[in-house]
């Protein structure tokens, strides 16, 4: 797992397709934006966990 730190305006590329800007930073909380093509699945961590815990897998 890489860890990186960002402030508010600072982005991270996956890839050349994948964009995650960091748009608000306050009080421990924190505000992304993710910009990634259309027919990728992009999950909050505990509805990804509540899916998988479902059947086993993601749908």
């Amino acid at each position: 797992m890489l860890v990186l730190g960002r402030k508010p305006g600072e982005y991270v590329m996956i890839d050349d397709n994948i964009k995650i800007k960091v748009v608000k930073s306050a009080g421990g909380d924190l505000r992304l934006a993710i910009d990634a093509p259309i027919q990728m699945k992009i999950l909050r961590g505990e509805v990804y966990e509540q899916q998988k815990g479902n059947d086993g897998r993601i749908a």
